[in-house]
């Protein structure tokens, strides 16, 4: 796939020599207009299962490059980015096939990982239109590039966003594979499968895989989606065709009061319906669900509020403060009991819910409820980041858990700008499950507290 890949680029890089001869004064415009960036990254995971032990961890150095032609033959442009990770050797890979002493989330149970991420053709209209063909990071609510480790998650397909006006979007894609944070090619896989299916090198997905490695590939997802805002208000919906595992239909809508006075109080609200029979999925026990379900069905809704207030001085910037509430409502006849099925998010904690923490969210534990309170502070003329969250989660099969998270991170000026120095930590607590289930916190806690502790130094170019 990557010789096919490589070749194509080759082709159409040739076709951009010609074209930039023909619009651009010189070549050197053409290069001049072309863009080049990235970020070079440095993370050091570490896991403290307490007495559940034994304790993991994971240090990788690499980063991304991203290379983007200038606009030729009226709005067509070529991307390409390359992707490196390397432990350097430090990391214990013993143990395997489990590989207990390694935090296999931040690149796998290996050495090396390199990808050609991205690998694209497109035709854009600034502000306008933009369709995007071949391999691409893309940013939806549940389909997204789950950026927290040291490689994002991109896919194989194609992308469109129309803009009617400047403020409304028209987004429509089918995608066909995916590349996963640790993986080095494009699979017809998900989070759902297991980490060895089909050859990839897919971690830190959603635990022990709700299908089997002799399940078929899975044909992608098609979506369709819009959003727009207007006089402070936003709102997006989308629907996407998970195909094999659910048909979804997703919304959220907030608004922000602008007052004049320095406090501006926000609300907003979010909702997400599933359906599907006779998908991969039948029979499956996620979430701890003792149900053996034929068909999908979960329902889920959240609420928001919060606070923006304006500096309060040079050391107090401005800041954030809010409460959220999510429900995932339970459907005992239903896989899961009701969970929410997300193949490109479930493990990740990247979905876009409310109330979900930095390693888990009701995605991973639910049906159930979950709040969650806030606090996002810039400090000392924006130097720094703080913030640091409270969350709850009350599920049905996971029992009772809560989640304490703190994050700090420096901005680095001046001759250094472009740097930054970020620790995120949050503890993880999960106690007894409901209706007489033994709970395993979905495989965080297991009756301990577990500590995550993620070190990351990022420098972007």
């Amino acid at each position: 796939m990557f010789t096919k890949n490589r070749i194509a680029i080759a082709v159409v890089a040739a076709l951009c020599g010609v074209s930039a001869a023909a619009q651009a004064e010189t070549l050197t415009d053409f290069f001049k207009q072309s863009k080049i960036d990235g970020q070079i990254r440095s993370y050091y995971f570490s896991r403290d299962y307490g007495a559940a032990g034994p304790n993991q961890n994971a240090f990788s150095l690499g980063g991304i490059l991203n290379v983007q032609t200038a606009p030729f033959l009226g709005g067509f442009g070529v991307g390409v980015s390359f992707y490196t990770a390397n432990a350097l050797g430090a990391n214990d890979l013993s143990g395997a096939p489990a590989y207990p002493y390694v935090d296999s989330t931040l690149m796998g149970p290996q050495q090396s990982i390199n990808a050609l991420g991205q690998a694209y053709i497109q035709y854009a209209l600034p502000k306008v239109l933009l369709v995007r063909a071949g391999d691409q990071v893309i940013n939806t609510p549940w389909v997204n590039n789950s950026d927290s480790r040291l490689l994002p998650a991109t896919y194989q397909g194609v992308f469109a966003e129309v803009s009617p006006y400047s403020d409304w979007h028209i987004y429509g894609m089918r995608i066909f594979r995916w590349k996963s944070r640790t993986s080095s090619g494009y699979y017809r896989d998900n989070l759902y499968d297991p980490a060895t299916f089909d050859g990839d090198s897919m971690y830190g997905g959603s635990g022990t895989p709700v299908i089997t490695g002799s399940s078929p590939a899975t044909n992608g997802v098609l979506a369709f989606g819009t959003s727009g805002s207007l006089m402070g208000a936003k709102a997006q919906v989308w629907y996407y065709d998970y195909y094999q595992f659910a048909k979804t239909v997703y919304g959220d809508v907030n608004y922000t009061l602008k007052t004049g006075t320095g406090l501006d109080p926000f609300v907003g609200a979010q909702f997400n319906r599933q359906w599907q029979n006779n998908g991969l999925l039948d029979g499956s026990n996620i979430n701890n669900s003792p149900i053996t379900a034929t068909s999908v069905n979960s329902t889920a809704w959240g609420a928001q509020v919060g606070l923006n207030y304006a500096a309060f001085n040079n050391v107090l910037g401005n800041g954030q403060l809010t409460w959220s509430y999510n429900e995932i409502l339970a459907h005992p006849g239903a896989v899961g009991g009701g969970a929410i099925i997300s193949p490109y998010t479930a493990g990740y904690a990247t979905d876009p819910l409310y109330t979900t923490s930095m390693i888990r969210g009701l995605v991973e534990l639910g049906p159930g409820s979950g709040w969650k309170v806030k606090w996002t502070q810039n400090l000392f003329d924006k130097r720094f980041l703080l913030m640091a969250a409270l969350a709850q989660y009350h599920t049905y099969y996971n029992g009772t858990s809560n989640d304490t998270y703190v994050d700090l991170t420096y901005f680095a000026p001046g001759k250094f700008k472009g740097l930054s120095i970020r620790d995120r930590v949050e503890v993880a607590n999960g106690l007894d499950a409901y209706n007489g289930l033994q709970g395993n916190g979905a495989g965080f806690n297991k009756g301990h507290s577990f500590i995550y502790n993620r070190v990351m130094l990022t420098y972007a170019f």
